[in-house]
């Protein structure tokens, strides 16, 4: 039998993650999100076939699963309202939510719930996303499979063992979408100065990126020996590639991603006061 799992809250990322389940065979009767007004649920549930209903205590009532999919800001104020059915019930509790803390979500909810934090990033909504995931020490081997699945129904999932490496993977995935798009820019408007139509030089960027991406995926070379491999000595490649070491590119995405990962935590400390 199938594992109900509700929705609270129904916005891209969780409508992204429902039309991956179903793609991947979960029964679309077995899903219900959750919103405040119908007017925004309807075409969800016309288009995927699922359940819907304004009420989240009435949707966690028969809840295997409970994924959390509400803005940061309003979290606490979801989670007291869900404390005594979620205390009842105890469903595996899956949150979607960036800069909230194990411990700030298990005080909201009532403590001693199993719960799993994911760290998803955008391409989840085109069935490419990469989500790292932890786990606090209630969530058993057979959840964390269920949960594994679900996310991995719009993109790779990576576990991690300790709580404060999800700073890591925001760094590293959550907000790293935004450094390929500033490339893709920074390529057009290179490509812009060279002589290329804007247009072309942005599909020549990203569909390079896109073919590096899979030859990186489908390989077991690494990331230096694949660079090495379109490196002729004395070639062009090898001439830009320099450039780009000695401009200091390594130092330029090392800082960036430290700043990343020290504003999850800020946040962290913010929301969790809230």
């Amino acid at each position: 039998m199938a594992s109900r799992v509700t929705f609270i809250g129904a916005g891209n990322m969780a409508s992204a993650i429902i039309g991956g389940m179903i793609d991947n065979g979960h029964p679309a009767t077995a899903i219900t999100a959750t919103s405040p007004s119908d007017d925004f649920l309807a075409p969800l549930r016309e288009r995927l076939g699922i359940h819907t209903d304004t009420d989240n205590a009435a949707a966690v009532s028969e809840a295997d699963i409970v994924v959390l999919a509400v803005k940061p800001q309003i979290m606490r104020g979801v989670c007291e309202g869900l404390r005594d059915t979620l205390q009842r019930q105890r469903p595996l509790v899956i949150s979607v939510a960036a800069g909230l803390t194990a411990e700030s979500l298990q005080a909201w909810m009532g403590g001693g719930l199993p719960l799993v934090r994911c760290m998803p990033n955008t391409p989840s909504l085109v069935g490419a996303g990469a989500a790292g995931l932890f786990a606090t020490p209630e969530v058993n081997a057979a959840q964390r499979d269920q949960a594994t699945e679900l996310l991995e129904a719009v993109g790779l999932v990576e576990w991690v063992e300790e709580e404060s490496l999800l700073d890591a993977v925001t760094a590293v995935s959550g907000s790293a979408p935004a450094y390929f798009f500033l490339m893709f820019e920074a390529m057009e408007e290179a490509g812009a100065k060279l002589g290329l139509p804007a247009e072309t030089a942005r599909r020549l960027a990203i569909q390079t990126a896109l073919g590096a991406a899979r030859m990186a995926q489908g390989s077991e070379l690494t990331p230096d020996r694949l660079k090495r491999n379109v490196m002729s000595p004395g070639g062009t490649t090898e001439r830009a590639v320099e450039h780009l070491e000695q401009a200091g590119l390594r130092r330029i995405l090392s800082e960036a991603m430290e700043a990343c990962a020290a504003r999850a935590r800020e946040m962290a400390e913010e929301l969790g006061k809230r």
